[in-house]
């Protein structure tokens, strides 16, 4: 019974296919034919009578037609383009509004002392201007739409972290206790070759660029009063995560740097100007 049933629902639906094919083969007319072989074009349409442009019209780029006296000659850093903005309300409620309030450095020159006191006296000169104000620059300011450091942030923590591990190889570690002892009296096997990796059994490489001590260099430099970013509470920087936002812009700083001139350039800066720092911190 299931089975007849089955045979003739797809029957029937077999005819219907067979009468829309019909009917929608018969309703093809020479002007939708006519249609369907038009190209579509891409400029505008034009009012009758209008002037058709000139090629050198059609050739200009969009930034070329607008007047000279309506581009911006502010730097990119210094204001948000009009075109992320948004239809000038917001919906996000703040409960509180004094918490909307936070003022971000916006003078070249104190952000230029910052980098000479992190990577030396010629440190401001490393990196263009763009990427200077990047690098310091958290995805928490201005919604993210001057950009941010996150991507930086990732690529200088795997810099640091190689360079964390050769100088933890290549250093001198004095084994106070030895070897320690098995229990069954076995003698663990041991080569030359294995020597500087049994290092990492007593120094790690996230003890050298820990957190805390990070951020302590990176408030030694002057970095908090530069830093572009907005806290969850102004009235609170720890609990706003002031620690995590400092060491991701050292790290994005360093990140800059690796892509700019290489990763040995940005390895040499490690060692001479932030890894003596790290080691004098406790």
């Amino acid at each position: 019974m299931a089975l007849n049933s089955s045979r003739s629902t797809l029957s029937s639906a077999c005819t219907a296919l067979r009468q829309c094919r019909r009917h929608a083969s018969l309703s093809i007319s020479p002007i939708s034919i006519s249609l369907s072989s038009r190209q579509l074009s891409t400029t505008p349409a034009r009012c009758v009578g209008e002037q058709a442009p000139s090629l050198e019209q059609l050739s200009q780029t969009p930034s070329e037609k607008e007047p000279t006296s309506e581009r911006s000659s502010k730097p990119r850093w210094s204001y948000t383009p009009e075109g992320m903005k948004g239809p000038g309300f917001s919906i996000n409620v703040v409960k509180d509004p004094r918490r909307k309030i936070w003022v971000v450095n916006e003078d070249p020159a104190a952000l230029d002392v910052m980098y000479q006191r992190l990577l030396g006296t010629e440190g401001n000169r490393l990196l263009p201007d763009e990427i200077k104000w990047l690098a310091i620059t958290h995805k928490s300011f201005d919604f993210g739409r001057r950009g941010n450091n996150t991507r930086l942030g990732y690529f200088g923590r795997q810099v640091l972290a190689v360079e964390s591990t050769r100088t933890i190889l290549v250093s001198t570690i004095n084994d106070l206790n030895g070897p320690i002892p098995d229990s069954y009296g076995r003698t663990p096997f041991s080569h030359p070759a294995l020597t500087n990796a049994d290092k990492l059994n007593e120094v790690h490489p996230q003890s050298l660029i820990d957190r805390e001590k990070m951020a302590s260099v990176a408030v030694d430099v002057g970095l908090p009063s530069v830093m572009r970013w907005k806290p969850r509470l102004p009235e609170n920087l720890e609990g706003s995560g002031i620690v995590a936002v400092l060491n991701t812009t050292m790290f994005a700083i360093f990140g800059a740097i690796a892509l700019q001139h290489g990763s040995e350039a940005a390895q040499r800066l490690f060692r001479d100007r932030l890894l003596s720092r790290l080691q004098h911190k406790r």
